[in-house]
């Protein structure tokens, strides 16, 4: 049993990836999946990140990240078998946001207005220049300095802006021009 500040958020998320519940009372929710196995609790994955989902302004990115989460690094993948990082930024926007998305970082770059890094919000869009000075990562912000990004050596993971290696390779943040209509 895991205690969430919020039973209604949670009962959203549940619904929104058909999960169904097995015991709820008005302090505690034991969360099961159709298979019968029990999931890890959201609350606590996002806590070990300085993350809450009940104040994310999307609660489906949060469940698409943690679902996500230890997919495998498969250049130019775009599904749960194996992943880059421009297809799970294009699978995030696609689900959280339902706004399609396609290309490389650098093409996903030419779709955005720049960004500050001290204005990000949920959702923004950072990208790296890690290799020979180009832009070649990508990820989505979560904030907090928290982002969602696939990694090449682990996959789909949640790292921070202030790591050494992300401070060293960070570009700029972006917000798709056609967003704030779209997503506040």
């Amino acid at each position: 049993m895991t205690a969430f500040k919020n039973i209604a958020t949670l009962v959203v998320l549940m619904l929104s990836q058909g999960l169904v519940f097995s015991q709820t009372d008005s302090v505690a929710v034991q969360v099961l999946v159709k298979s019968d196995t029990v999931l890890p609790p959201i609350y606590t994955y996002y806590a070990k990140y300085g993350l809450h989902p009940d104040s994310a302004s999307s609660l489906v990115l949060y469940n698409q990240v943690y679902e996500w989460t230890g997919t495998k690094y498969k250049y130019a993948g775009r599904d749960k078998s194996g992943i880059d990082c421009s297809g799970f930024v294009c699978a995030m926007y696609d689900t959280a946001y339902h706004i399609k998305l396609a290309g490389s970082a650098l093409s996903l770059y030419s779709q955005v207005d720049t960004v500050p890094r001290d204005s990000l919000r949920e959702g923004d869009i950072l990208f790296f220049k890690i290799r020979k000075g180009q832009i070649s990562h990508v990820g989505v912000y979560l904030g907090n300095d928290k982002f969602a990004h696939a990694s090449v050596h682990n996959g789909v993971i949640v790292s921070d802006l202030k790591e050494a290696y992300y401070k060293k390779y960070f570009f700029a943040g972006g917000r798709l021009k056609s967003r704030d209509n779209k997503r506040g």
